[in-house]
C-alpha cells in the first residue's frame, strides 16, 4: 500500500476546544506546526499528515500532557468521521459498518489504512501507517485507537469495551494514567496499533439501519476525491480552492501547506505532465464557471474569490481561457442568471459615464 501524505482537515474537529481546555492557544499551536488557521473551519480541506502528527507532538509537549492524542481522540469521538458516520450507522450489522469504514477511509485519510482481521473468535481492527518515521506518530496512533473505541461504543452501546487495545509503541506515560483515561491498560509494543474484540460483536444488528438513506450516502461519497490515489495535481487544486479567496495562492504557499519545498513540488508536477500555473488556471476556470451560475455573486465578488485584485484582471483572464467575456458566457450557458451580471455591467457603464461627465 503506497503512502499518501494528506488527511482531511476534518481530523482537527474539536481540536480548538480541547486544546483550550488543556491551557493551549489552538491558533498558536497550528502556527508552530505550520498549519493554516482556516483548517479549523474548512474541514473539507487537506493538510499534510506529517504536520498533523507534528501538531499533536507540539501540543503534548506544550501542555505537559503526554496522553494528549489519546484524550483528544476520546473527546472527538465519532464526530471525526464526518459524513462517513452516516454511512457507517446505516449498515445492517457491526461487520458491515466496519467494512464501510475500511472501504471509505481513504476519502478522509490517505496516510493510513484500516484493517479488519479475524483469527478464531478474535477480531482485530487496526490502524496502520505506511511511513513510520514521523515525529508525533505515537500521538496520532493513540488518537486513532481512542476514536475507534468510541465508534464501537456508539454502534454497540456505551458499556462496550474491547478485549485489548494494541499500541505499536512503548508506553508514553505510567500505567495509572492509561487506566484512568481508558478504564484498562493497553498492550504496548504490539505488532500494530488497534484493538481486539470478540467476533460475536460483528453479527450484532444496528437499529439505525436505513437502506435507502445508505444508498444516497454511497452515491454522494462516490463523488468525493479519494486521498489514497497518487494524484498530486488533485491535491494542489484542493488547496488552491481554499487559498484563492485569501489572495495567497502562490506556489510557495501551496508547497508549504503540503510540507514540500517549492522546487520539489514543481519537479513532481512536471513529472505528472503539468505545472503549478496550469493547475491554477484550471482551478480558476472551474470556479469561475461555478460562480457564474450563482445569481447572488457579483463580478467584483467573483474576482476576489478567484484571487484577482480587480475585476478587469479577472475579465482579461476569462477572455483568454474561453475567448468570450463572462457576461457572454453566462448568456449562453445560464440564461436564467443574467440579471445579476447585467446589473453589474450597467452599473459599471453608468459609473464610467458619470466619471466622464465630471
Amino acid at each position: 500500500m503506497s503512502f499518501n501524505p494528506f488527511v482531511r482537515a476534518l481530523s482537527l474537529i474539536g481540536f480548538a476546544e480541547f486544546a483550550t481546555q488543556q491551557g493551549l492557544n489552538p491558533v498558536d499551536m497550528l502556527r508552530r506546526a505550520a498549519l493554516p488557521q482556516q483548517s479549523l473551519e474548512r474541514h473539507d480541506g487537506i493538510i499534510a499528515f506529517r504536520r498533523y502528527c507534528a501538531l499533536l507532538d507540539i501540543c503534548q509537549r506544550q501542555s505537559g500532557n503526554t496522553l494528549f492524542g489519546l484524550q483528544l481522540g476520546l473527546f472527538q469521538g465519532v464526530n471525526v468521521f464526518g459524513e462517513l458516520l452516516y454511512l457507517i450507522r446505516n449498515a445492517r450489522t457491526v461487520a458491515e459498518a466496519l467494512d464501510e469504514l475500511r472501504d471509505h477511509y481513504a476519502l478522509y485519510n490517505g496516510a493510513a489504512y484500516i484493517g479488519l482481521d479475524i483469527d478464531g473468535d478474535t477480531a482485530t481492527l487496526s490502524y496502520r501507517v505506511t511511513e513510520l518515521d514521523l515525529p508525533g506518530l505515537p500521538q496520532a496512533e493513540e488518537l486513532a485507537c481512542a476514536v475507534g473505541v468510541q465508534l464501537l461504543r456508539a454502534l454497540i452501546g456505551d458499556s462496550w469495551r474491547p478485549e485489548a487495545i494494541l499500541l505499536r509503541h512503548p508506553a508514553l506515560q505510567d500505567e495509572a494514567s492509561y487506566r484512568q483515561a481508558l478504564g484498562f491498560l493497553p498492550s504496548f509494543s504490539a505488532h500494530c496499533s488497534g484493538f481486539q474484540f470478540s467476533t460475536s460483536a460483528l453479527s450484532l444488528p444496528l437499529s439505525t439501519a436505513d437502506t435507502r438513506l445508505q444508498q444516497l450516502i454511497v452515491e454522494h461519497m462516490k463523488r468525493m476525491e479519494r486521498l489514497s490515489a497518487d494524484d498530486l495535481a488533485s491535491y494542489v487544486k484542493v488547496l488552491l480552492r481554499h487559498l484563492l479567496p485569501s489572495g495567497r495562492a502562490t506556489v510557495e504557499k501551496v508547497a508549504d501547506c503540503m510540507a514540500y519545498n517549492t522546487r520539489t513540488l514543481q519537479r513532481r508536477l512536471s513529472q505528472e505532465g503539468t505545472s503549478f500555473q496550469q493547475l491554477l488556471d484550471e482551478t480558476r476556470q472551474d470556479m469561475a464557471c461555478h460562480y457564474l451560475e450563482d445569481p447572488f455573486i457579483s463580478m467584483t465578488q467573483m474576482s476576489g474569490l478567484l484571487g484577482y485584485s480587480n475585476q478587469s484582471g479577472f475579465c482579461r483572464a476569462f477572455n483568454r481561457w474561453f475567448q468570450v467575456t463572462p457576461l457572454a458566457w453566462q448568456k449562453r450557458n445560464s440564461p436564467n442568471q443574467q440579471p445579476r451580471l447585467l446589473r453589474d455591467s450597467r452599473l459599471n457603464t453608468l459609473h464610467r459615464r458619470s466619471e466622464g461627465d465630471n
